[in-house]
């Protein structure tokens, strides 16, 4: 394995782990407070502090001009984010965490390819191949596996 890649691979991996274990913490916090929405909003709320915090600490705060200038569509990702939390709040209860987790990352696989293939949002093309489709089938497959029985 090239080594350069090892210390990004860990780091998602450990991203990984801990998305697998918000979702649960996330999901005990809702039926603690009654409300799943309340629940990923104290959850974005505590995120947006810590990361504020650590920008401020990096005095890298942005320019006003240069969020001005940031594309339309990469202010989204808020938005995006929230409704994964959201949702994930409310399935994991429904679909237990293996489940959840598997329909996520199949929808991440399957958008991934789509967006690979366009080179959407500045990224570099990477065309569809059997090998990636069949990584996504698997996954597929795990997914439905996990619903079995």
């Amino acid at each position: 394995m090239n080594i350069s890649i090892l210390l990004p691979l860990l780091g998602i991996l450990l991203g990984g782990v801990f998305l697998a274990s918000q979702a649960p913490i996330n999901a005990a916090l809702a039926r603690s407070l009654g409300d799943p929405i309340l629940a990923a909003c104290i959850s974005f709320g505590i995120g947006f502090v810590i990361l504020a915090a650590i920008s401020a600490v990096r005095g890298s705060w942005p320019s006003g001009s240069a969020m001005a200038a940031a594309p339309w569509w990469s202010w989204l990702g808020g938005l995006l984010g929230a409704f994964y939390v959201a949702i994930v709040i409310w399935g994991v209860p429904q679909l237990g965490v293996v489940s959840t987790v598997a329909a996520l990352v199949f929808g991440q696989v399957a958008a991934a390819l789509v967006l690979d293939a366009v080179g959407a949002f500045g990224l570099p093309v990477q065309a569809i191949t059997w090998q990636r489709l069949l990584a996504a089938g698997m996954i597929l497959g795990g997914l439905v596996l996990s619903r079995a029985g």
